[in-house]
């Protein structure tokens, strides 16, 4: 029995002694905890984040990374900006940081995305301006010719082409713009283009600054020497005076790839298409 009282006595004060050393050693790690935790979360060791916008990726990565930043890239398109300049940054220029935070930055594309054309036909040169900003292309040259539709968008040109609304172009593109000048103060005798053949025609009308709106007689097999047979307005009036115009006016003229010799009309045309005889001098 004094055995057994021993032994109990002997376990109660190991248990004791090995219970206060758990508790001890508890009490060591939760003070060193706390004593490394300001070395542990870079307390005291905050910085501001430089500013990195506009330079080129390379040296503002290598900046970046002096001081212990992480980086991460995104990209976007800026036709204004060179390629692999940086666009944007987070955290923002000044904020306050830890060492070893992660910077995420905004990169210019070398290869701009491709955009559709839109349509400014008919719109004025402002609004023009507005939409092709906002498709990230940009407004070359401008230019004008007589139309009545004084200021606003009668072509639109890439490379010197009338390029169609929709056709895919790379962002940052240049387009030229034609714009409607009214009506010019040049007044002229209507040319007389029944006989001419279809290109003949519409190269007179074009070099005098007149639009035109075509009717086809017939199926025509090539277009180019179709011949012209009826015009409105004539080329002279019901008096035998010439019909006069200013630039930017239309014809109308009817074609035949085959007209019969009556058919061709070069006689007066009262009233048609813009019949301007009072036009004064």
């Amino acid at each position: 029995m004094e055995k057994t009282a021993a032994k109990t006595t002997d376990f109660k004060n190991s248990f004791k002694l090995n219970l206060l050393a758990i508790i001890g050693v508890c009490i060591v790690l939760y003070f060193l905890f706390f004593a490394m935790l300001g070395q542990i979360t870079g307390h005291g060791k905050e910085m501001k984040v430089p500013n990195i916008v506009g330079q080129s990726l390379k040296a503002g990565k290598n900046q970046l990374e002096k001081v212990g930043f992480d980086i991460q890239i995104d990209s976007a398109y800026d036709p204004s900006k060179a390629a692999f300049m940086i666009l944007g940054q987070q955290p923002e220029v000044g904020e306050i940081v830890k060492p070893g935070r992660t910077i995420f930055l905004t990169v210019n594309k070398a290869e701009p995305p491709k955009t559709p054309m839109p349509n400014l036909s008919g719109l004025s040169l402002r609004s023009a301006v507005m939409i092709l900003n906002s498709a990230k292309l940009k407004l070359g040259d401008t230019s004008y010719r007589p139309d009545i539709a004084q200021g606003a968008v009668l072509d639109q040109l890439y490379n010197g082409k009338v390029i169609r609304p929709g056709q895919m172009i790379p962002q940052g593109s240049i387009i030229s713009l034609v714009l409607g000048d009214g009506l010019g103060n040049t007044v002229f005798d209507v040319p007389d283009i029944v006989g001419l053949t279809y290109a003949e025609a519409v190269a007179m009308l074009s070099a005098n600054n007149l639009h035109f709106t075509a009717v086809a007689g017939d199926e025509i097999t090539d277009t180019a020497s179709a011949m012209v047979y009826m015009q409105m307005p004539s080329a002279l009036n019901e008096l035998g005076n010439a019909n006069r115009l200013r630039e930017g006016d239309e014809i109308g003229f009817y074609y035949k790839q085959h007209p019969g010799e009556d058919e061709f009309n070069h006689g007066p045309q009262a009233g048609g298409v813009n019949d301007t005889t009072d036009i004064p001098e």
